[in-house]
């Protein structure tokens, strides 16, 4: 940026990167299909109904809300969503993806989730 510049300047291009760089921090409501997120009050809606989660499985269901269509390994998400400072195995990543997808089950959602053998998991575009 060259000087002069606004404050409000300033803050419009922080939170342009920040948006790019961790779009999951945003407090932004992200969708995919029917199902809704949003993180500033932490509801989770499927077809206007509200869905319950976990805390982790929220954080995940956000953290792949946030890159639909890229696949993630589990030490990925291990380090992204738990962070890096948690010392779990990977399969753990496993059964929070089976009880998020348990949840997304009676919406008829469970398929947003789909596991890319060898790779990890991604969510899937909205059929």
């Amino acid at each position: 940026m060259t000087k002069p510049f606004s404050p409000r300047e300033l803050k419009a291009r922080i939170k342009s990167v920040l948006r790019r760089r961790a779009p999951e921090a945003a407090q932004e409501p992200l969708a995919a299909g029917a199902l809704r997120l949003d993180p500033a009050t932490h509801r989770v809606t499927a077809n206007g109904q509200n869905v319950n989660l976990g805390p982790t499985e929220f954080r995940l269901l956000r953290f792949l809300l946030a890159r639909p269509e890229r696949v993630h390994s589990r030490a990925q998400l291990l380090d992204l969503v738990w962070g890096d400072h948690v010392y779990i195995e990977e399969r753990t990543v496993d059964v929070h993806i089976r009880r998020l997808r348990l949840a997304l089950e009676p919406f008829g959602l469970d398929t947003l989730i789909e596991t890319v053998r060898g790779s990890g998991y991604r969510l899937a575009a909205p059929r």
